[in-house]
């Protein structure tokens, strides 16, 4: 056994012979009823079973010591103890890290601390995503955190969340609703300078998804971006999109190359996301007039 899960061990088992007490005992100790030494001995086994690599060993601590913290009154530091016990967790039982940071969240949310709670509400739905694909959940935490975000204040980083959000409707099919949260967020980054420059990718997204959707609806979208924004008219984003809407106004070979050479060049200086591959193939699919089986 290594040494440091030796230590772990031996710290356990001091904690659960150490007298728990009560109300008689804290009085003739002098105030402490035995639970703020045992919270420190469950927190002393967590980073010797953590140095062991132990991670399931060390979110059990971490949680015995958060559990005893919420007993003891001292919400912050349970709060503290179940984040700790997420990450240990994370690396071993996903599904227990996401109970830990929820029950984290959800005091932060009691102390009116929204902006900790989303961005615990955020690495859920980054658990969600990356450790149990499971797309459809993590959205569903994306867009708490945002709720909490906008609550506060905090812009851009609601604008983060949901368009995790817009990525996902888009890829799941629901293409309006992605198209509708690319839009919100191109037109308010179009409102600042500083974020001006990102928002013809948002833009472009917005009118890819409604072309996915409905051609038409597409078409009318592109021309009130170009409009709008003589910025985004004069885009190498708008370019591409002029490619597509010619090869649907007359569907012909020489159009299709066209839009596949517009693909290209953007591609040669912008390298293309994985996600705006995969929208732009069943875009091509769809002035192709060919069936999408994806």
């Amino acid at each position: 056994m290594d040494e440091n899960e030796r230590k772990a061990h031996e710290y356990l088992a001091s904690a659960a012979k150490h007298p728990k007490g009560g109300f008689f005992r804290s009085i003739f100790s002098g105030g402490s009823d035995g639970t703020e030494e045992r919270i420190a001995l469950y927190e002393r086994a967590a980073n010797c079973f953590k140095m062991a690599h132990k991670w399931q060993e060390a979110g059990d601590a971490f949680v015995q010591a958060a559990e005893l913290s919420s007993s003891n009154k001292s919400q912050l530091d349970a709060a503290t103890h179940y984040v700790n016990a997420s990450v240990a967790y994370r690396k071993s039982v996903p599904d227990r890290a996401i109970t830990c940071l929820t029950r984290a969240a959800d005091i932060y949310i009691e102390m009116g601390r929204f902006t900790i709670a989303a961005k615990h509400h955020m690495t859920i739905g980054d658990i969600y995503e990356q450790e149990l694909a499971n797309e459809a959940e993590a959205c569903k935490h994306y867009e708490r955190a945002a709720d909490f975000y906008k609550g506060e204040d905090s812009t851009s980083s609601a604008r983060k969340c949901m368009l995790k959000v817009a990525h996902y409707y888009a890829t799941s099919g629901q293409f309006e609703k992605a198209a509708r949260i690319f839009e919100e967020a191109g037109v308010s980054s179009m409102e600042s300078k500083l974020l001006r420059y990102g928002a013809k990718e948002y833009l472009m997204k917005a009118v890819i998804c409604d072309m996915n959707y409905d051609i038409v609806k597409g078409h009318n979208t592109l021309e009130k971006f170009e409009q709008d924004y003589p910025m985004f008219s004069d885009s190498r984003e708008c370019t591409l999109l002029k490619a597509s809407s010619k090869v649907d106004e007359a569907l012909s070979s020489e159009n299709l190359e066209t839009f596949t050479a517009a693909v290209k060049e953007y591609d040669s200086v912008t390298r293309l996301e994985p996600w705006m591959t995969e929208m732009l193939l069943k875009l091509k699919k769809i002035l192709n007039n060919e069936e999408d089986i994806t």
